[in-house]
């Protein structure tokens, strides 16, 4: 039986164009894991929070070669990382100050993933990788709504010539930026910065948006 791949089953979600458009993005399941710090540092805490969030989702995906299937499993690939990213106290992002970077860093999870199985794979984890603190991760139902999204290519620290690029034509359309402490900036990582050319890499960069009053 193939795989779902939800990159290819939920092309408006994960194959936008290098032109911005509007998507309105349904409510989904995710694991979620929050911090703050420089992402780029080789053991902080971002990169322990994707050894926290890798390790749960396989222990999920792999549930049914350990013990018996959770009801509704289907074969699938894990969905690509994702992240929220903010600033306190500075307008905009400041690329120079990635120590000041506060995120949430998450993956999708498929519609069979219900607490009982994300509390299975918690037990699993916890007792085949001790050395992971999942304390600081949770299972999520994330609704996005209406947003503005844009296929980004290149090193990450290009990004604003993107958003700028967004920014425009969300006026164009008449509609509003909704960045908030509740609706943040999102980034979706469909290329592995280890394996990849930088001037290559593809990311989504997704704001959520509002219609005027």
């Amino acid at each position: 039986m193939e795989k779902l791949d939800f990159k290819k089953a939920d092309k408006e979600l994960y194959q936008p164009k290098t032109v911005p458009g509007v998507v309105n993005v349904p409510e989904m399941t995710f694991i979620q894991v929050d911090g703050q710090g420089d992402p780029n540092e080789p053991e902080g805490e971002y990169q322990r929070a994707l050894e926290t969030l890798y390790s749960l989702s396989y222990a999920i995906k792999m549930a049914p070669k350990s013990s018996s299937a959770p009801e509704g499993y289907f074969e699938y690939v894990v969905p690509p990382l994702e992240g929220l990213w903010w600033q306190e106290g500075i307008h905009g992002v400041d690329y120079t100050r990635k120590d000041r970077f506060c995120w949430t860093a998450m993956i999708r999870q498929p519609e069979f993933v219900n607490e009982q199985v994300y509390a299975a794979a918690v037990e699993t984890v916890t007792r085949k990788k001790p050395q992971i603190d999942i304390s600081a991760a949770r299972l999520v139902t994330f609704a996005e709504g209406l947003c503005v999204q844009c296929m980004h290519i290149g090193s990450y620290d290009d990004e604003p010539a993107t958003v700028d690029k967004m920014n425009k034509y969300i006026a164009e359309q008449g509609l509003l930026c909704d960045l908030s402490d509740i609706r943040k900036h999102h980034e979706i990582y469909l290329s592995d910065p280890r394996k990849s050319d930088i001037a290559k890499l593809k990311t989504i960069v997704r704001h959520p948006v509002r219609k005027a009053d």
